[in-house]
């Protein structure tokens, strides 16, 4: 099966800042992809790249089987792309952008732009500057969807978006997804807005270091393991230093709390290699957002 996306000894840079070096993944049609970052890792960079809008220092990336810096019109008009911050020409009405948009797109599909944006109960002459943000980001997601694209490409769609109008989008998006033909690869800080809407998980870390796997297998495997009491700042170094044990280590003042992929076993073992004491050892459960930040860090 041909990658929608390829990307292998991607490095980039901005000045003597590095973004990633040797960045290598790919992604497979008819699933759904997050890559997960904290901010300043490189996601929106990465997507910028995709389109080709910027060029990498070295390396390359292959979308729908065209280079990223040369893709033609006809391979870009299979591709649905959201920028954060739901941009759109804020001077048109909900009529003319979709008037502007339809000829650029060879499958446009009218009907459901309209089954999208009539949810809003405006007129379709209402201007897009006159609307919330969450409004401009219903106007923005019918107007992809109306592309029928391939492959979506979202980047941080949740942004200015409250809880009702974030959850109109994912229902939306899950509803027109359904069957299993199109591929999306999006960006997002709400965690867990990903249950049940992802399949795989990218986690991109500073300077380029990546982890892919399904969510399902995330959410299964990493665990905390709590540690009740006062730890000193050797103690945890100490903890630090067990790799690959432990992933992440977070110090509270009565408590410290260690994330492994590993079993509580392989962790108890590890900890007794540097003659900590095991009694009060437990695993704690943990939301998809808790993982997410054990894994990264909160810092």
């Amino acid at each position: 099966m041909t990658p929608v996306i390829e990307v292998e000894h991607l490095s980039h840079s901005y000045g003597k800042r590095k973004i990633y070096e040797d960045l290598n993944f790919s992604i497979a049609p008819g699933k759904t992809y997050a890559l997960l970052g904290k901010n300043g890792v490189g996601k929106t960079t990465l997507i910028q790249i995709l389109m080709g809008f910027l060029r990498p220092i070295s390396g390359w990336c292959r979308v729908l089987g065209e280079d990223s810096y040369n893709i033609p019109p006809n391979t870009r008009a299979r591709i649905g792309l959201l920028f954060e911050g739901h941009l759109s020409y804020e001077f048109m009405s909900i009529t003319q952008i979709e008037t502007f948009y339809a000829p650029f797109f060879p499958n446009w599909n009218r009907d459901l732009y309209y089954h999208l944006v009539d949810k809003l109960r405006l007129p379709h002459s209402h201007l897009i500057k006159n609307m919330s943000c969450g409004q401009r980001s219903q106007v923005v997601l019918g107007l992809i969807m109306a592309q029928q694209p391939e492959l979506l490409l979202l980047d941080d769609y949740s942004i200015g978006l409250d809880a009702g109008y974030r959850r109109l989008f994912l229902d939306d998006m899950k509803e027109y997804l359904k069957d299993g033909k199109r591929t999306v690869f999006l960006t997002s800080h709400v965690i867990q807005d990903m249950v049940g809407f992802v399949d795989e998980v990218i986690f991109l870390e500073r300077g380029g270091k990546l982890f892919q796997t399904s969510l399902q297998q995330f959410e299964d495997s990493f665990c905390c393991y709590r540690l009740k009491g006062h730890y000193d700042h050797n103690t945890v170094q100490c903890i630090e230093a067990i790799n690959p044990v432990i992933k992440n280590i977070e110090a509270h003042a009565d408590f410290i709390d260690l994330f492994s992929f590993r079993s509580l076993d392989t962790v108890a073992d590890a900890l007794k290699d540097i003659d900590m004491s095991l009694g009060n050892i437990e695993k704690i459960p943990m939301t998809l957002e808790d993982a997410f930040i054990g894994y990264t860090g909160r810092y």
